[in-house]
C-alpha cells in the first residue's frame, strides 16, 4: 500500500492558483450576491480549499450601486460608525449610504461574512468594487462568473 497517495496537500498562498474574476451584481439582491462573492473570495469554490490561508481568487464587482435591497431595509438598515470622540456615534440609513458612497453598502456586507482574523482582513484586499462598468483590471484580463 503506497501511503503517499493518502497525504493530505495542504496549499499555501504562493502554491495558490489565483485567478482574476468578474462580477455583475446589477439587479441582485444584496445578501444573496455578497454570500456568493465572499465565497468566491475565501476560496471555497476550488477543491484546493484551505481554511487557514489566502487560497481565493481575486475579484471585481461591477455595478455595485446597483444592487437591490429587499422589503423596507433601504429606509430601516442602518450603518453605525464612531467618530473616535465621546458621543461621536453616527449612523445612516442604506439610502444615505448608498447616495454617499454607493460601493461601501456591497463592502460591508462581504466584510461581515470574512473572518474577524488577519486572513479575513488580507481576503479583503483582493476584492474590487465599482459603482459602474468600467474598472482598472483589463491588464490582468478576468474572466466573466454569473452568480
Amino acid at each position: 500500500m503506497d501511503t503517499l497517495s493518502y497525504k493530505t496537500k495542504s496549499v499555501n498562498k504562493e502554491s495558490a492558483d489565483k485567478k482574476w474574476l468578474v462580477v455583475d451584481v446589477e439587479n441582485l439582491v444584496l445578501g444573496r450576491a455578497a454570500s456568493e462573492v465572499a465565497k468566491l473570495l475565501r476560496g471555497k469554490h476550488k477543491p484546493a480549499y484551505t481554511p487557514h490561508s489566502d487560497t481565493g481568487d481575486y475579484v471585481v464587482v461591477l455595478n455595485a450601486d446597483k444592487i437591490r435591497l429587499t422589503g423596507t431595509k433601504a429606509t430601516t438598515k442602518t450603518y453605525i460608525r464612531h467618530t473616535g470622540y465621546p458621543g461621536g456615534q453616527r449612523t445612516l440609513t442604506a439610502d444615505e449610504v448608498m447616495d454617499k458612497k454607493p460601493t461601501r453598502v456591497f463592502e460591508s456586507a462581504v466584510k461581515g461574512m470574512l473572518p474577524k482574523n488577519k486572513l479575513g482582513r488580507a481576503i479583503y484586499k483582493n476584492m474590487h468594487v465599482y459603482a459602474g462598468t468600467e474598472h482598472a483590471h483589463e491588464a490582468q484580463k478576468p474572466t466573466k462568473v454569473e452568480l
